[in-house]
Formats: structure tokens, sequence, C-alpha cells
């Protein structure tokens, strides 16, 4: 069988979840049997998302082979519980930046290099690179932004070409809008989505079904009048209600018949019907939780939910594991002081520190380390947090009052916190950090040992400081342990405060290889602390 390919397009208004539509089509034919894997194509000019500002595009996800990419990957891993890679983000500056390398090489023999052919040709060649692995046999390509957008038109022309040069039965488009309710009307309407499709058409592209986001049931009629319209087929116009987890979205689109009707499109006739059946048992705990959870997220971006995604996720699988939901505050920690740390924090049943860059915010994360450490609440710092409560522990507990990190205070008399080697010499910001995943070996008298249950585990990192190992002796002779090492370059990856109920902090990112049915084990281990924390606190 020829590899098939999707092309997932959309129109009328961003942030419709294209990325969450192609995991939903890609999870229920992955329960089919096929082999299936999705891309991104992203039509900004920056090389990754790597220098992007968390507010400018959300959380910067990283793959286990150390691309830094969109937060769609998340939500494809996720989903499907199979890794990504560098190939599986591309964007504009990747393509131009190849096509212009290949120019100064003479690639083009003195040719005048244009956007068609030698840019489509790039991104071609990237939309087929995956299929011709020979590893899958579908690939789904979600095509960033708004289809109009002047920077998605290099994109959709690609496509465009790829329709005609590829067999029919190979190659199938998806359109995604919005279908507005208008409430002084009391009526859907349906004109935006006939808009959006005729420009998709005007740019050469027809598409082979429809998906329409919208917060009420789309009547037969509208349903036809958008088929008749748009020049699709009867049946292939089909709702995507908004739904009360994202995880419910495959189980909706099944219903929906989506996975069919790209079977018969592609003419495969042998798949069986999908085996949903520990999807539907994480979903069954998830909607019947047995008891609730207050964690408290202290970070410097909450006022963005997507810049910690994949955390939030995290505690939503660890929620069901644990057959509990967590309530997650968000507190800023720009604006958490000593003066009311108590207010904000007394209350909660477990903190946790998030990753992040920079000096803003930093003080109210030590404030908030120093309320879990001295009122034996469950912590879990992670990256920047485990950095940190380690500065705190230097601070107030060794009375190193002068300790921080390099990044911030490069002065510092008491730099616990330091720059790694490799990285004094780098003076490039993207892509330069380190990055991916690496291998952690583990104390076995450890809590981080009893959670994973295993000597070696392997985890994904994306920094460029590290705990100073000029200070483990003194640290670990106060009473916090480093019960995680690197086994090549002994760098410290976990600490622990043995004497504390749950108190750990990873120099890694765990929340990026969480999926709802196999939920990463120190978010399980976090909830189920707070959990009993809870109990505690209420006898």
């Amino acid at each position: 069988m020829n590899t098939k390919y999707v092309f997932v397009s959309g129109g009328v208004a961003s942030s419709l979840g294209k990325g969450i539509i192609s995991a939903s089509l890609a999870k229920l034919l992955q329960a089919r049997g096929l082999r299936v894997t999705i891309q991104k194509f992203d039509p900004y000019i920056n090389i990754d998302p790597g220098t992007l500002n968390p507010y400018e595009h959300g959380e910067c996800y990283v793959t286990e082979d150390g691309a830094e990419t969109d937060l769609d990957l998340g939500h494809y891993e996720r989903f499907l519980g199979v890794h990504t890679s560098k190939a599986n983000n591309v964007t504009t500056g990747k393509i131009y930046n190849t096509v212009i390398s290949k120019e100064r090489e003479g690639a083009y023999l003195g040719k005048t290099v244009q956007i068609v052919p030698h840019i489509t040709d790039e991104i071609k060649r990237r939309m087929l690179l995956l299929g011709k692995s020979g590893k899958y046999d579908i690939v789904i390509t979600e095509i960033g932004g708004t289809v109009g957008d002047m920077e998605s038109q290099p994109f959709v022309e690609a496509v465009r070409q790829l329709q005609w040069e590829l067999p029919e039965e190979d190659c199938l488009t998806i359109h995604l809008t919005l279908v507005p309710y208008l409430s002084a009307a009391k009526e859907l309407k349906t004109k935006p989505t006939q808009h959006s499709v005729q420009q998709l058409q005007r740019w050469g592209v027809q598409p082979d079904i429809i998906v329409c986001r919208t917060e009420h049931e789309l009547t037969p009629e509208l349903r036809r009048k958008m088929a008749l319209f748009c020049n699709v087929k009867p049946g292939h116009v089909i709702q995507s209600m908004d739904a009360p987890s994202i995880y419910q979205v495959p189980l909706n689109m099944a219903r929906e018949n989506l996975d069919k009707l790209v079977l018969e499109h592609f003419q495969i006739d042998n798949a069986p019907e999908p085996d949903l059946t520990r999807w539907m048992s994480f979903l069954d705990k998830l909607n019947n939780p047995k008891s609730t959870v207050d964690i408290a997220l202290v970070g410097k971006y909450v006022e963005l939910q997507d810049a910690y995604k994949s955390i939030l996720e995290s505690f939503v699988h660890a929620g069901a594991a644990n057959e509990c939901k967590v309530n997650v505050h968000s507190i800023h920690s720009e604006y958490l002081d000593k003066d009311n740390v108590e207010e904000k924090l007394s209350s909660m049943d477990g903190i946790l520190v998030a990753p992040g860059f920079g000096e803003r915010g930093l003080e109210g994360k030590i404030v908030a380390i120093r309320y879990a450490r001295e009122n034996n609440l469950p912590f879990f710092g992670i990256c920047l947090g485990m950095q940190m409560c380690v500065v705190e522990f230097a601070r107030n507990v060794l009375g190193l009052k002068d300790a921080a990190s390099t990044e911030v205070n490069p002065q510092t008399t008491t730099p616990v916190i330091d720059l790694m080697e490799d990285q004094k010499s780098t003076t490039i910001k993207g892509g330069t950090m380190r990055l991916g995943a690496y291998e952690c070996v583990l104390d076995e008298n450890s809590l981080a040992y009893k959670i994973y249950g295993s000597r070696t585990i392997s985890e994904r990192h994306r920094h460029r400081y590290e705990f100073n190992n000029d200070y483990l002796s003194a640290i670990e002779a106060a009473g916090m342990k480093a019960t995680g090492k690197n086994p090549e370059t002994s760098l410290v990856e976990i600490v622990e405060i043995p004497t504390h109920p749950f108190f750990i902090g990873v120099q890694f990112h765990p929340e990026l290889k969480s999926t709802p049915e196999h939920p990463q084990p120190i978010f399980v281990s976090f909830v189920k602390a707070a959990l009993e924390h809870r109990d505690n606190r209420l006898k």
C-alpha cells in the first residue's frame, strides 16, 4: 500500500483546534491498526519556537531527538503515544534557510530562485519525507495559520501541487472552519465557512471533508447547504462540537464517521474497527473522579494557559490515574512574597514551581518553595523550579545569603547554579541548549527510585544552567540529597529532601512524556502525595 497523505487546513479564525482534530483522526486510524504520524508546518519565519517568548507562542515542546517545536506536537504524542522528531515540525524559516543555503552552494546552477518552484519544491519534499521512510501508512500534515493569510500561501500552493501529482486515492484534504452562532438572530451562520472554502478554491485546493467547529448542533439542512455551496459530497460536512475535554474529541469524530470517510477515500477496506478500550478506561476515570485535590502552579507565564500546556495535561493524566480531579490554581510568582504567601498557598495540597527563564518572578518562586519546605507541603520543581529550590535551600538552610544562579546574578559569590561548561563558548541562542533525551541514574534509596521503579531512566531536557557540584557536599550534609545524576557527566538531575513528606526537584521536563494511557510517574506520585496531605489536613 502506498503511503497516504492527509492535509489539514483552517479557516475563518485561528485556534479552532486543527491540532486536536489531526490528533483525533490519527488516534482513530491508529486504533484500527494503521501506522500513523502527524507533522506540523508553521508559517512563521523563526527557524523554530525555541527563542520565542511563551506569551507569543505558548510552550516550546521538545522531542526525544532535541527539536524545539510547536506545542501541537505535544498533542500528537499524547494522543498517539508515539515519539515525534525534528522532521515533524517545519517552519517557513527552515524552508527558506535550506533554499538560501543551497543557493549559496550553487545548487540551482545559476537559476533565479523563486517561491515557485524552489520554495514550494522544498515544502513538498518535507511534506513527503516521513512517508518515504516506509515507517507509516498515513501521514497527517497540519498547515498552521488560517487560509487567506499571506504567509500560508506557499504551503497551500504546495498542497495544490501534491493534489495534482499524487494519485487521487493517496491524497485527502480536510478544512476546519468556524460556524458561528448569532444569539440575536438565534441561528448558526454558514457564510464564513463558504467564504473560507472559496478562498481555498481560489488558491486551487478543493477540500474533501469540511469539519465545522460549532457550539450548537448542525442540522441536516445546514450540512446539505454547506456541502452544496462548498462543492463537497453530501455527508462530508461534519461537526466538531465543543467538548468538556480534548480527550473526548476522538470519540466525537468517530460518531461523525471522520475515520470512515478517510478510509473510504483511501480505498482501505480491510481496517478493523478501532480498539479504544484503554482510551475509554482513561475517559471513564477522568469523567468520574472520586475526590478532588488543589495544586498551586507557581510560574511567571500563568496568564497564558498554553505556556504550561504539557504540565496542565500531565495533571489531567495523573488525576485520572488517582481517580481524582486536580484543580490547578495558577499563582503568578511575580506577585508572590513573604507577606501574602500564607494567604495564597495555605489552602493548597501541593505546590509545583514551573520552568522558565530570566529574573522576573524568581523571588516569588523562592518564597513558594520555602513555604512548601517549612510547612511539609508536597513540592515538585521542574527545571528552573529545581534550580530555585537549590538556591532557596542554600540561602535559608546553609545560610549562604548570596546564593543564586549566574543566569540572573553573574557576580554572585555563591553560584550554586551555574552555566554548563559546554555552554560558555556559545553565542547563538537558537537550538543550542542541552536539548532532548538524556539518561539519569537513580539512587536506590530515593523517592525517585520508588517512583520510577528503575535504576536508569531517560527524560527530556531544555536548559543551559546546572547544579554547581562545587556545593554538592555542603548541600547534602545539610539535608538535601542529589538522588539522580547523568552517568556520563555527573550532572545533578534530581534533588530531594528525604525528611520531607514529598519534596523533589528535577532538572528535566517530565511533563513532555506524559500521555493519557501512560501518565508520567512523578506527576502520579505528586498528586497521590497531595491527596494524602489533603486527607490529613481535613482530619
